[in-house]
């Protein structure tokens, strides 16, 4: 029986990947700058692939490109967060609750979960905690609303690196994960999502609380928790 070969990613792709990597477990830090011939020279490419790389993570919102300072990769301020995080917040829950009623598998989420647990280093973990949110989502039911959470995905991971660079908190992350995987295989929609709103306020707040969220509350949030904005 012929094997059918594994497709090999272009040059771009893989500068691409590489270069979200780096930036994504804090390697490249925001702030820093990106110069084409020196990553071309790391890659072992042509700048060509480089340029294209950077113009799709600039259109991404992980770098910004400047006609005076070339590329940076993206500062990560409370306004940013907010942005980012107000469509976590209006998105993310409603989605996980339309995924839990519908039955839908979350054995993704688990396995996530189970690699976070399991992993040696920040950049292992980050990658699964990615991966665990997004399993959370996906199976929703409407692939237009996984690809709006899908676009801001990167910018999420973006803040939660730099976050856990100045206080790393993991484990009060990895119990609360638990709780909302637990609550949405139990097959408690709205728990799972209340839960998954409160996780994500009450993140985004530790690591920027000059942070304002205008969003409305998780439904049946407590009213001592709407005080100061968390579900």
């Amino acid at each position: 029986m012929t094997s059918v070969p594994t497709p090999i990613p272009s040059r771009t792709q893989y500068v691409l990947e590489e270069i979200k990597r780096r930036i994504l477990t804090g390697r490249f830090t925001p702030g820093q700058a990106l110069v084409e011939t020196d990553l071309a020279a790391q890659f072992g490419v042509s700048k060509t692939p480089v340029r294209e790389a950077l113009k799709t993570l600039a259109g991404t919102g992980l770098v910004v490109m400047s006609q005076y300072k070339g590329v940076t990769v993206r500062m990560v301020d409370a306004d940013m967060a907010r942005e980012v995080y107000d469509v976590r917040l209006l998105l993310e829950p409603e989605a996980l609750k339309r995924a839990v009623r519908r039955g839908a598998s979350l054995d993704a989420a688990r396995e996530a979960l189970t690699r976070a647990d399991e992993a040696t280093d920040t950049a292992e973990r980050s990658l699964a905690n990615r991966e665990f949110h997004r399993a959370l989502y996906v199976p929703c039911g409407n692939p237009l609303l996984a690809r709006m959470l899908d676009e801001v995905r990167d910018q999420a991971a973006l803040v939660s690196a730099v976050a856990w660079a100045a206080d790393p908190s993991w484990e009060r992350e990895a119990s609360e994960h638990r709780d909302i995987l637990r609550l949405a295989l139990d097959g408690d929609s709205d728990g799972a999502a209340r839960a998954l709103h409160s996780h994500i306020a009450s993140f985004v707040r530790r690591a920027f609380p000059e942070a304002r969220f205008d969003t409305p509350q998780a439904q049946g949030a407590p009213e001592a928790q709407k005080e100061d904005g968390q579900a």
